[in-house]
């Protein structure tokens, strides 16, 4: 597949075809621009940082001010203890740098889907997704809750050996919006999201596997978006990596009513579309299904971190 940027015409986002999709009676306005980037990382830091900065820049050709990476975007080792080689302490290290200069360089917000930092466990990492600001501050990380598992054929993965598991729910508000940070595994569990509470954007960096992503990821990516009334932005690994893991890309950007407003199937690639806060108010004042809650989250084992941008 070519490198070339997907992206639709701008009135898709306003007015989506769907005959079930409530029409919003207001002209679109204040539509900004996101991206999402699908990459088939491997295992060499600096040319998987050298890549993402290729598909960063087309996503600012593009247009887009909120640019959001996949997980694992600077490694997918030849092994899981790859990347505890190539953690890094808060704040320091070629990742982070990279990360922060590339924000500010474009200024647009920039999202590492997941970077490996430090814990107090020199066998692991923290799997954490971080956010700058379009001045290249850190703004928001988030450390990976639930760690991925699988026993299935000839397929075994043991996130836990490799990678300590975060504590906190994390939201951020933004220029565009209320942010809700997850990465990969946690879309299964729903009651993340629900104790995010009200976000207007949930983020869902990933690296599903090929097996269960074809089973299961656009279907728990449309329904965090259609349940939580947001829209859902879904970076990728996808493809081929050295290691011989095969990973299942599908990248894409869903609207709250759970259209999928662009996607890429396979390989690098940058997926484009519009956030109309607008419509997103009329869907919700249409179908007010958030204030028709009446069980709350009460898992005493999250603690949920609220950010507000200065």
């Amino acid at each position: 597949m070519d490198d070339t940027v997907t992206s639709k015409p701008s009135s898709s986002f306003a007015k989506p075809r769907s005959r079930t999709t409530p029409k919003n009676d207001k002209e679109a306005t204040g539509i900004v621009r996101v991206a999402a980037v699908q990459m088939a990382s491997g295992p060499n830091v600096p040319a998987n940082l050298a890549e993402a900065g290729r598909l960063i820049e087309l996503a600012v050709t593009a247009g887009a001010k909120l640019v959001v990476l996949p997980e694992n975007f600077a490694i997918m080792g030849l092994k899981e203890t790859d990347k505890v080689a190539v953690r890094e302490h808060p704040g320091k290290g070629p990742i982070q740098k990279f990360l922060a200069a590339q924000a500010k360089k474009h200024a647009i917000w920039l999202v590492g889907g997941s970077v490996p930092l430090e814990c107090d466990d020199a066998r692991k990492v923290y799997n954490a997704c971080l956010v700058y600001d379009d001045k290249g501050k850190q703004v928001a990380r988030y450390d990976k809750i639930h760690l991925f598992g699988l026993d299935l054929g000839n397929e075994h993965y043991r996130e836990e050996e490799t990678i300590k598991a975060g504590d906190a729910v994390v939201v951020l508000d933004s220029p565009f919006g209320r942010i809700g940070l997850s990465i990969c595994y946690d879309l299964r569990f729903p009651e993340l999201y629900r104790a995010m509470g009200e976000v207007d954007i949930i983020l869902v960096p990933a690296a599903f596997t090929a097996t269960t992503g074809k089973a299961h990821f656009e279907t728990l990516i449309r329904a965090r978006a259609i349940e939580n009334l947001a829209y859902v932005i879904a970076p990728a690994q996808g493809g081929y990596h050295v290691s011989g893991r095969e990973t299942h890309g599908d990248t894409m950007i869903v609207d709250p009513w759970g259209n999928v407003l662009d996607r890429l199937p396979r390989g690098s690639g940058v997926v484009i579309a519009g956030i109309n806060r607008a419509y997103q108010t009329s869907l919700r004042n249409s179908l007010p299904a958030l204030k028709h809650r009446s069980l709350q989250c009460t898992n005493r084992c999250m603690r949920v971190q609220t950010l507000n941008k200065a």
